[in-house]
């Protein structure tokens, strides 16, 4: 068999497991169940890997022990081990990947449960399972016997993404039973705002050259806005800003699956118009009652300070030009996700970042803000801010607005979501 052909069915392969990646996602976002959650991850990751079993050790704090609760096959109850013991426990206390080509050959192997079971070993992948909200284990994703060979560079990256989803997903899954056995509503909600909080970005990454700054408030507990800012393929740095309709748990549990599917995407795929258009279709079916997203995404060069966007119905998004004073409007090059009759590709364009400029993502809550009198905010008010602010950095740029908006409105909840990223050029 030819090389070429080899290539391409590795790329298959792959794209096929990305696309269950993907499928596991969006089951997640909508299942609260714990032991259907802990199977709808142990399955997709063993179908997205190519392996023939895997396993999800759920940690057991009050004995320090890790416990099999799903298993895709296993020939005896459960297993219990310590934290202490096997390639599983050292998972777990340095919350580190271990891709074991030989687990023979690994002072770490213990074959009790081969002994038990009858099963080889050949290959493991074991990744930990940790919590957004507080980096605390979770549990371990086990992964055996890879087919065609051992886990490679790219497994890992996608076993890791299968472990993010379910530590998001088992921590909603033990929130929903303790909601069940609480009157405490409050308490319940303030936790989900807390794990949608951990899907935005813990910290911004540096970008060469540039400074920026991000802001994000919910109008309720959770919200349907969403930022972020991810590393694409071909090595630019793409930004994202995005407004589901409404606010409230529905429009934070589409959130969390777009957010999902964007992620997955972006492993393979650099350009925003093309994202864009993949992620309409696919989340179309998640789009009902009148639902629909707007998103906008830029893919920044920093070599050549080219910025690519795409927007699909999303403001206000704009530039202001250092050189002319002048503020340029990213204006919509498609429609809104699941907007009737969107099948159309989205389009792009590019312009030019010069040293001093600044550029402002922000969703519509930053302009819809009301005073007393129920006058908006409005976009002049944000774009004279901007001018005369300019010559900050991005996140006084960024203090400036949001302390205008907070004195605007006298309410101290807003009226509705808002999310602002501010990205400036330095001199």
């Amino acid at each position: 068999m030819s090389q070429d052909v080899l290539q391409s069915e590795l790329l298959q392969r792959r794209l096929s497991g990305l696309m269950k990646l993907v499928e596991v996602t969006r089951e997640l976002t909508v299942e609260n169940d714990l032991d259907r959650v802990l199977q709808i991850v142990t399955e997709g990751a063993c179908c997205s890997l190519q392996c023939e079993r895997a396993s999800l050790f759920l940690h057991d704090q009050s004995v320090d022990e890790l416990v099999t609760r799903i298993s895709t096959e296993l020939e005896i109850e459960e297993i219990r081990i310590s934290i202490e013991e096997g390639i599983v426990g050292w998972v777990a206390r340095r919350l580190k990947v271990a891709n074991i080509p030989d687990p023979q050959a690994d002072a770490r192997w213990d074959s009790m449960t081969d002994r038990k079971t009858g099963f080889i070993t050949r290959n493991i992948l074991a990744l930990p399972i940790v919590s957004a909200q507080n980096g605390k284990l979770i549990g371990v994703l086990q992964l055996l016997n890879k087919e065609n060979g051992g886990f490679d560079s790219h497994d890992e990256e996608v076993g890791a993404a299968f472990a993010f989803h379910a530590a998001s997903a088992i921590e909603r899954a033990q929130l929903h039973d303790e909601v069940r056995h609480s009157h405490d509503l409050r308490v319940a909600i303030e936790f989900g705002r807390t794990i949608q909080h951990g899907f935005l970005p813990r910290h911004l990454p540096e970008i060469p050259g540039y400074d920026v700054a991000a802001w994000w408030v919910p109008a309720e507990t959770v919200s349907g806005d969403y930022y972020d800012v991810v590393a694409l393929p071909d090595g630019r740095q793409g930004l994202v800003i995005a407004d589901v309709s409404g606010h409230g748990f529905g429009p934070a549990l589409i959130m969390a699956s777009l957010r999902a599917m964007l992620h997955v995407l972006t492993r393979t795929v650099s350009d925003p118009s093309r994202i864009i258009s993949l992620l309409a279709e696919t989340i179309q079916p998640d789009l009902q009652h009148g639902r629909f997203i707007t998103l906008l995404m830029t893919a920044l060069d920093t070599d050549t300070h080219e910025l690519t966007f795409s927007n699909a119905g999303h403001g206000p998004a704009l530039v202001f030009h250092r050189a002319t004073q002048m503020v340029r409007p990213l204006e919509s090059t498609g429609l809104p996700m699941g907007v009737s009759g969107n099948s159309q590709p989205h389009d792009e364009e590019t312009l030019q970042i010069e040293p001093g400029d600044v550029v402002v993502l922000a969703t519509d809550g930053v302009v819809e803000q009301r005073n007393e009198r129920l006058e908006l905010f409005g976009r002049q008010r944000l774009y004279d801010l901007i001018a005369e602010h300019h010559t900050r950095s991005a996140g006084e740029i960024m203090n400036v607005i949001t302390g205008a908006i907070t004195r605007y409105q006298p309410e101290r909840v807003p009226h509705d979501d808002i999310t602002l990223m501010v990205l400036k050029r330095m001199l």
